[in-house]
C-alpha cells in the first residue's frame, strides 16, 4: 500500500497474496470490505496504543499528545480513515457495514472512557467525541500531508501555495487542544 489505499485494486490485492481475483472475492468480498476489515484492525491497534499511553499520562496536553503521536505513527490508518466515508463504505454488504460501525462505536467509547480517566474535566462522551474528531481530522490532514504527484509538482513550483498547506501534527494537536478545552465550557453553558 505504498501507493495509498485509493490506488490499490482488488487485482493488486489478489496478486500480492497469491490468489486469483475470484478467490479473493469469494473469501473476502469486495475490495472495500477488505479495506474496512483492515481499517477495523488498525482502529483496534490505535485504541490499544492510545489507552496504554493514557495510563502513563494525565491532563489535557498528555491526552492530546497520546492521540496525536499515535495517529502520526500510523500513516496506513490515516490513509484508510481518509478513504472510509468517501469510498470504503460504498460497496459493502449490510453485515460488513454493521460490523464495522459496531467496531467503530466500541473503540470510540473505549477511548472516551480512557480519555475521561486521564483528564477528568472531560466526560466519557466528550472523550469519545474528541477521539472521533481526532480520527476524522487525521484522515483529512493526511491527504494534505501526502499530496498526489501533481500537487507535489505544484508545491515545488509555487512555494506560496505550498506554505498554505496545513501541517499534519501541529494542526491536529492545536485543533484537538482547542476542542478539548472548549467541550467542558460548552457543557456548562448548555441550557438545562
Amino acid at each position: 500500500m505504498r501507493d495509498g489505499v485509493r490506488n490499490v485494486s482488488l487485482g493488486d490485492i489478489a496478486g500480492e497474496v497469491g490468489l486469483a481475483k475470484s478467490n479473493v472475492v469469494r473469501y473476502f468480498g469486495t475490495r472495500e470490505e477488505i479495506y474496512l476489515e483492515l481499517t477495523a484492525e488498525e482502529l483496534r491497534d490505535f485504541e490499544q496504543e492510545v489507552r496504554a499511553r493514557l495510563e502513563r499520562t494525565s491532563g489535557l496536553e498528555g491526552v492530546v499528545e497520546a492521540i496525536v503521536d499515535t495517529l502520526a505513527a500510523r500513516p496506513l490508518f490515516c490513509d484508510l480513515i481518509s478513504e472510509c466515508t468517501t469510498t470504503l463504505e460504498r460497496n459493502i454488504s449490510l453485515d460488513v457495514a454493521r460490523g464495522f460501525k459496531l467496531d467503530t462505536i466500541g473503540a470510540t467509547a473505549g477511548l472516551g472512557a480512557a480519555i475521561a480517566r486521564a483528564h477528568p474535566l472531560l466526560t466519557e462522551s466528550e472523550g469519545a467525541e474528541l477521539a472521533g474528531a481526532a480520527a476524522l481530522l487525521a484522515g483529512l490532514l493526511y491527504q494534505m500531508a501526502t499530496p498526489a504527484p501533481v500537487l507535489q509538482q505544484l508545491y515545488a513550483q509555487e512555494p506560496a501555495i505550498a506554505a498554505a498547506r496545513l501541517p499534519f501534527v501541529p494542526t491536529l494537536r492545536r485543533t484537538l487542544l482547542a476542542m478539548a478545552t472548549g467541550l467542558p465550557a460548552l457543557r456548562e453553558s448548555a441550557p438545562s
